[in-house]
């Protein structure tokens, strides 16, 4: 890790105390998050970026949505995109490979965040992993699921967010890289993935809550006949999961038709899903501007996926936008 790493890192983890300091606490939260819906899970909630919790900005709108009873869930990156952990952790492996940021202090802000009535999930990001792929010499980002030390390392760095405080942890990036043609030729990375989530199942059982990310094509029928390269089944993963979260995107279609229809997208999806598999669906909805279609807006389109989600019966829902910019989605929440 480079001083400016560093340097930079120790920034954003005092920007991270502030909350602590002066958000401690709801006078009238309870110090826990609130019940579940007797029915279900329910809760409703927004990824956040490390990053983004060192913005005041943000802090305040995911704490004003909450008292108004907008959401009741945050989702935060431990483990993102780059490969970096962004707490302070003890895993051998992450100061080795230079992972480990401290950028959150997470073990004091995750109790904050519970007593204030979210819950709180955290975010893994698995077999993508620049940082680990370096130091295997790995020819890409990309790492294989079946890979001993990559298994290892997410499962460590799993049973050390389990010890942080958080209600659930969700694994994305749990597959191989989506590239090469839809054929039955797959076996073995479908065994690799049912074989991590029941390691990880076995070994954080009773410790916390387990979900998943899902690519939103996992849901159809299609993917009974295990023909993806991804190596995403719907049958074998749910079977280690607490919650399933597909991400029905409807920008993320080829499909012009359900490009414009995100009502059509998000029903159809999950109607296809839950026709397959019994299980807690809770997917992830675009808060994101990307194609949406002509003369809608951005408000709307948030409106149409959360009018699906509860159609089709959904177990709450969570919003996923990169910059974690969610002026518009609480505007639609209202």
């Amino acid at each position: 890790m480079t001083s400016r790493t560093r340097t930079l890192g120790a920034l954003a983890g005092l920007l991270s105390a502030l909350i602590v300091v002066f958000y401690p606490s709801d006078p009238g939260a309870q110090g826990d998050p609130p019940p579940m819906d007797p029915h279900g899970h329910g809760r409703v909630g927004v990824y956040l970026t490390s990053y983004a919790l060192t913005k005041i900005e943000v802090v305040e709108g995911i704490f004003a949505a909450q008292k108004s009873g907008k959401i009741d869930t945050v989702v935060i990156n431990v483990k993102n995109m780059h490969g970096e952990l962004t707490y302070d952790s003890a895993v051998p492996l992450a100061t080795e490979i230079g992972a480990s940021t401290g950028r959150l202090d997470l073990r004091a802000l995750v109790p904050v965040l519970r007593q204030r009535g979210f819950y709180v999930i955290a975010r893994q990001v698995l077999f993508y992993d620049p940082l680990l792929g370096r130091h295997l010499g790995a020819p890409e980002d990309w790492i294989a699921v079946d890979n001993a030390i990559a298994t290892e390392y997410n499962l460590a760095i799993a049973e050390e967010v389990a010890s942080l405080g958080f209600d659930e942890l969700q694994f994305d990036y749990i597959r191989y890289a989506d590239v090469g043609s839809l054929e039955p030729a797959y076996e073995e990375r479908y065994a690799a993935v049912d074989r991590f989530l029941a390691e990880a199942r076995r070994r954080l059982a009773g410790r916390i809550s387990l979900s998943a990310d899902l690519f939103g094509r996992v849901l159809w029928p299609w993917n009974e006949r295990r023909i993806d390269p991804i190596a995403q089944s719907l049958e074998e993963m749910s079977t280690h999961l607490d919650y399933v979260s597909p991400m029905v995107y409807p920008s993320h279609y080829a499909e012009q038709a359900y490009r414009d229809d995100p009502y059509r997208v998000v029903t159809e999806a999950l109607l296809s899903g839950k026709a397959r598999v019994s299980a807690s669906y809770r997917p992830f909805l675009q808060a994101f501007d990307l194609a949406l279609p002509a003369g809608m807006s951005l408000e709307t389109y948030i409106r149409e996926q959360i009018r699906a989600a509860k159609a089709a019966g959904a177990d709450g829902y969570l919003f996923w936008h990169p910059a974690c910019e969610y002026d518009v989605l609480y505007r639609a929440l209202d």
